[in-house]
């Protein structure tokens, strides 16, 4: 086993995708949450650390010894905006502490309306949405602490995520998957013949570790390997045949979200982004893919490993 430490801060599904990829390499893997719990049986090499990272010191303390930083922390949507900056400022701050580089996964939220083009990463930062903003500034301030010299930093930027161990997602378990192999109806929202692009978790965790061991990556943002879109639609069919069931969905307009938002938060906060699946929404990859010469698990194979 490598002697090199590689700290990952969070443990849902992308923390848990990069820690399969360090494991399989032989790098020492430390995973760090608050509860000192997660949702799987860790391999006995892996270390885990409890503690809250929305305290700096605790931060810098769970990230001794790194060499590489990964920082997976995603707060419940209705809290983005009061936890999501400190807790990537205390990820700043545990990597300069350790010298450590910082790879970060991002999401789409921050480019706005894609007005039907592709995004890459050249596309503007228009976002019009609270999270998008939330999202905006945290690239700015990730990249100004990286032109400062406080510490290298690579940032991968997924479309919504696909695969083993997502839940929360628009395609996930809770809404998707687990629907499918019981037969009952999938809930989605928006247009489901508009083509949307949907990223593989095994795919993301393979990718920031391959951002993670490239001197050349650091500074920049990358997309990360995605699968072609389809229309939801499609997608959807693909999961109920590989489920061995016909395709039933509950599509939920606008205003039923809104009206379950006085109930709900988290359907509360879903209603601003449900642009998103209104209109084509489409990540180009080839930046990734010209760099680094591997392509997305193609969708099909995804959806079939993510039913199994």
């Amino acid at each position: 086993m490598s002697n090199n430490l590689h700290v990952i801060f969070g443990t849902g599904p992308v923390g848990l995708a990069i820690m399969d990829v360090l494991y399989e390499k032989g790098y020492r893997v430390r995973l760090v949450n608050r509860s000192g719990k997660t949702s799987e049986k860790l391999p006995a090499e892996v270390e885990l650390f409890s503690g809250d990272l929305s305290d700096q010191e605790v931060a810098v303390k769970a990230a001794e010894g790194a060499v590489v930083l990964y920082n997976s922390l995603n707060p419940p949507y209705n809290k983005w905006a009061e936890l999501f900056p400190t807790l990537q400022a205390n990820a700043i701050a545990a990597a300069e502490a350790s010298n450590a580089k910082l790879a970060v996964i991002d999401n789409l939220y921050l480019y706005g309306e894609p007005n039907c083009q592709p995004m890459t990463e050249n596309t503007l930062h228009n976002a019009h949405t609270k999270k998008g903003k939330v999202r905006a500034q945290m690239a700015q301030d990730l990249m100004a602490a990286h032109k400062a010299g406080r510490v290298q930093v690579v940032v991968g930027r997924a479309s919504d995520f696909v695969g083993p161990r997502v839940m929360q997602s628009t395609l996930g378990g809770d809404f998707v998957f687990k629907t499918a192999v019981a037969g009952k109806p999938a809930r989605v929202v928006g247009d489901v013949d508009q083509p949307h692009s949907y990223t593989y978790m095994p795919d993301i965790g393979r990718a920031l570790v391959t951002l993670a061991e490239n001197e050349d990556a650091f500074g920049q943002v990358w997309h990360l390997p995605t699968p072609p879109a389809i229309s939801t639609q499609k997608t959807l069919e693909m999961i109920y045949d590989a489920a061995g069931h016909p395709l039933k969905m509950q599509v939920a307009p606008k205003w039923l979200l809104r009206l379950m938002g006085f109930f709900n938060s988290d359907a509360a906060e879903m209603v601003e982004m449900v642009y998103e699946f209104e209109q084509p929404f489409t990540i180009d990859d080839s930046k990734f893919v010209n760099r680094f010469g591997w392509q997305a698990t193609e969708l099909d194979v995804a959806i079939k490993e993510t039913v199994a």
